[in-house]
């Protein structure tokens, strides 16, 4: 599993495309560098191993997908960055 860090720092947890909360509540998958909640919205942008919203890549659409719970995480958050782009709309 890959930790994955939204832009003000929070810890995600990256398992192959599917995306976790710390918690390891399912966030949703990774499609073509964007990321897609369970109902196919796009929530976020990969950019390094960040995640970021950005307004512009807002109309893309996934597919509707599922998965199981993941472990919770235990790494630490990271300092927030300055990419371009908002805080993701993840819940924990």
């Amino acid at each position: 599993m890959d930790d994955l860090y939204t832009r003000s720092g929070r810890l995600l947890q990256r398992s192959g495309y599917d995306l976790h909360s710390r918690s390891g509540r399912y966030l949703g998958r990774l499609q073509g560098g964007k990321v897609f909640d369970p109902d196919g919205r796009y929530c976020g942008t990969l950019v390094g191993d960040r995640i970021v919203y950005r307004t512009v890549d807002s109309a893309a659409r996934g597919t509707v997908t599922t998965a199981p719970p993941c472990p919770p995480g235990t790494g630490p958050n990271r300092n927030g960055c300055a990419l371009w782009g908002i805080e993701p709309p993840f819940g924990d």
